[in-house]
């Protein structure tokens, strides 16, 4: 069924989004049942997964000795499962399981098809993709700089503690400002392929570097490369393929779709060395996210620690403004 990754990658990617918005759609019933206006529904950990400034938080305390945090445990897991995919087998969680990702790439295939999408220079990519990286840096200085008193004071206040619900009422009632600027984030997604994920996206950034350090990586084989440039055509993350030897920097998603489309065999994917099937890249992906997800269920890293009345009391007023 899963002859090409492009098909195997959009089954995988679309399974996770309906997670994601399953847990948004709970996660709005749990805030109007704390409001006392309806049945119970109990509170989605998964809605976690979109607070990555609150698990890089989390994992700092952690390797400060804190402990696991016990406000929003989801959403470290959720980092620390997508850090170690992306180390062992290139970005594969942007590539496979990240729902922005989909919808960045599906914005890109609806430009190409109503005759928006270009390429662009070389030198934009280059230019544009650092944006990515000095937003990540923005974020890890200020998060170096707190010690680990001010890390909980943090990560154990009412504005952290309801943060879910908070982005949740904002994608609900965005204000003109916040609707300009996606208007303005998918206009360049139609034109350019995968913009988002290429150049703003500092979370993935993060996962570049951990796969800079992996050991997985793209081999092209130059005798046997016929110059057909069906690699670059398929490669979501705009590379420039036929140039390059291997894949190791920061910018491959680990989609596999290069190596599955090469009609001369001339890419492979290595892992450690050792040619390994591209399937592994999405199965492996979507496997440790659902591994780290069994693992922090049974360890009671999944759901929030904190005593339910409290977090009731507090979640209660989100939806209303407080």
């Amino acid at each position: 069924m899963f002859r090409k990754p492009a098909a195997l990658r959009r089954s995988v990617r679309l399974a996770f989004a309906l997670v994601c918005i399953a847990g948004g759609v709970r996660l709005f019933f749990h805030l109007l049942h704390v409001a006392g206006q309806g049945p119970a529904v109990s509170r989605p950990p998964v809605a976690e997964g979109f607070l990555p400034i609150a698990a890089a938080l989390g994992l700092k305390r952690l390797l400060a000795g804190g402990g696991w945090d016990p406000v929003h445990p989801a959403g470290l897991t959720i980092l620390l499962a997508a850090l170690a995919a992306s180390w062992l087998l290139r970005r594969s969680f942007c590539g496979h399981v990240c729902p922005v990702g989909l919808l960045s790439e599906t914005l890109g295939d609806l430009g190409r098809k109503m005759g928006l999408g270009r390429r662009g220079p070389r030198s934009l990519g280059l230019v544009l993709g650092t944006l990515k990286f000095l937003l990540l840096a923005f974020f890890l200085a200020q998060i170096a700089a707190m010690d680990l008193d001010g890390l909980n004071e943090f990560l154990f206040s009412p504005y952290n503690i309801t943060a879910d619900a908070r982005l949740l009422r904002f994608w609900l009632a965005p204000s003109a400002t916040a609707l300009a600027a996606l208007a303005g984030l998918a206009a360049l997604g139609l034109v350019f392929r995968n913009a988002w994920c290429r150049w703003l996206c500092p979370y993935g950034a993060l996962l570049g570097l951990a796969a800079l350090a992996g050991p997985t990586a793209v081999r092209r084989e130059h005798e046997a490369c016929t110059g057909c440039s069906q690699c670059e055509r398929r490669c979501p993350a705009g590379l420039r393929i036929q140039s390059r030897t291997g894949m190791r920097g920061t910018e491959c998603i680990g989609c596999g779709q290069c190596a599955a489309n090469c009609p001369s065999g001339a890419l492979s994917v290595r892992l450690a060395g050792r040619r390994i099937s591209w399937l592994w890249l999405c199965l492996g992906a979507a496997g440790i996210l659902l591994g780290a997800w069994a693992l922090a269920e049974a360890l009671g890293h999944w759901r929030s620690a904190l005593p339910g009345p409290m977090l009731d009391r507090l979640y209660s007023g989100v939806l209303g403004g407080n």
